[in-house]
């Protein structure tokens, strides 16, 4: 049962509130506390010269601000702290927060507890994003009223008074966000799990704990879609509390979706040939079985057809830049673990040369050396985990005997103009880093809008 926003808009009221992070999704979040009656204050590591605009427009409306170095220290005395997602529950400030008593959540928490629409929740270590645009297009094709959020579209809380229960709500849910989370989305879908984000978590388990904060809140009315070929998310199937279903490349299923003999069906029903798909490999079949999976019992299969042959992909993920005396440039900026650039890898039906290496989460690269190597023709590595991931096809080379040609560059300008002389007319050039953006680039789809610049200036 959700509950009614007005119990929010009641508490909420005259509360003094701190928000932490100055983002894209809590800017809005700011402003629409104040509109509650809320006194905020914001927190944030830049500095005041840094959020200048920011600092003027809402200082008018009453908010205030606590800026630069050392600005959580004065993260105390409050009623309610607005986390922001990547902010671990256990680090000293909240915990200190915590003994004062103060009640501490997140936007997409709240969100969650209180949207009158039913709501589907996406997470997974790759394809979160495709699977969660695909989900919100076939429901838009059926004819819903649906909006899109968590770590894409626009942030929704502000919006939450202008949704109906007849509206549809999908939101891509990463690990941090879901880690403190205490209400389960009515449709939860887990796309796969691999190691990833271990350095903001404390292990493996930690992250896959957190991935099952998305159905572990459900009910018997509610629905939980995962993937049968992961052995992490086939062994989540015995701690559903609703419906199951399932999708697979592999097996026949009965109650979800599955691939045979180049053809995608849904509860037995075909939907599509896998030749008339836009987007290139299996990965994406997964992602398009797992969406059907999780609206089947909400659309007919024209719909679900008719989304499969028109989508066109999403930007920074396996997107095609442009073809160049014969060579075709794709950015993939999204493939931030060795297992999404690896799954990216086999949707080309060649090797390719790949650009790779970034920001260290902490992750093992044995596969994208040990299983990867067939699909790379070249090896452009930069970031912080060039020498990471040369080492791995350096053990490949002295255990198995199998070398790969490797280069080394500093920059992504670097890597580009070098991927464009090693090319040849028929080629392909892929930015798949396997890694984060964050020693280079705010964020992956920066990353990617640059490497489209660069490209597109050749």
């Amino acid at each position: 049962m959700k509950r009614d926003f007005e119990e929010f808009k009641k508490y909420i009221q005259n509360k003094n509130v701190a928000v932490v992070g100055i983002g894209v999704s809590n800017i809005p979040l700011i402003e629409y506390l104040v509109s509650l009656g809320a006194k905020v204050t914001a927190f944030d590591k830049k500095n005041k010269e840094d959020l200048k605009e920011v600092v003027e427009k809402y200082g008018k409306i009453g908010v205030k601000f606590e800026l630069g170095e050392g600005y959580l220290e004065k993260l105390t005395g409050f009623e309610v702290i607005f986390k922001t997602p990547s902010m671990r529950i256990d680090c000293k400030e909240l915990v200190r927060a915590k003994e004062e008593g103060t009640y501490i959540t997140s936007e997409m928490e709240e969100f969650v507890k209180y949207c009158p629409a039913k709501v589907y929740g996406i997470t997974g270590s790759d394809g979160k994003t495709t699977t969660t645009t695909l989900v919100y297009n076939i429901l838009k094709e059926s004819g819903y009223n649906a909006w899109v959020g968590g770590n894409i579209g626009t942030p929704l809380f502000a919006n939450i008074e202008k949704m109906k229960e007849t509206d549809r709500v999908v939101l891509e849910l990463s690990s941090f966000q879901l880690m403190t989370m205490d209400t389960s989305t009515d449709i939860a879908v887990v796309t796969n799990l691999s190691p990833n984000h271990l350095d903001m978590h404390k292990g493996m388990d930690e992250y896959v704990d957190s991935k099952k904060n998305i159905f572990k809140y459900q009910n018997k009315e509610n629905l939980l879609v995962l993937n049968l070929d992961n052995d992490i998310t086939k062994g989540m199937i015995d701690e559903a509390k609703g419906k199951v279903y399932t999708f697979s490349r592999k097996e026949k299923i009965s109650e979800g979706a599955y691939f045979e003999d180049g053809k995608l069906y849904v509860k037995g029903q075909l939907v599509c040939r896998k030749d008339e798909i836009k987007l290139k490999g299996m990965h994406n079949v997964e992602n398009f079985l797992a969406a059907f999976s999780a609206t089947c019992d909400e659309v007919g299969i024209e719909a679900m057809k008719n989304v499969a042959i028109n989508f066109g992909g999403v930007e920074h993920r396996g997107e095609l830049v442009r073809k160049l005396d014969g060579v075709e440039y794709y950015n993939d900026s999204i493939a931030s673990s060795p297992t999404r650039t690896l799954a990216s890898l086999k949707a080309f039906e060649k090797p390719v040369i790949l650009i790779a290496g970034g920001y260290d989460k902490n992750l093992a690269f044995d596969i994208l050396a040990f299983d990867g190597y067939p699909y790379i023709k070249e090896l452009i590595l930069l970031g912080a985990t060039k020498d990471k991931i040369k080492h791995e096809f350096n053990r490949l080379k002295e255990e198995k005997g199998i070398e790969v040609s490797i280069h080394e560059v500093s920059t992504l300008e670097e890597a580009i103009e070098l991927s464009k002389k090693l090319a040849k007319n028929g080629d392909i050039v892929t930015l798949s880093p396997a890694c984060a953006s964050f020693d280079m680039f705010p964020n992956f789809a920066v990353r990617g809008l640059k490497y489209k610049e660069i490209v597109m200036n050749l």
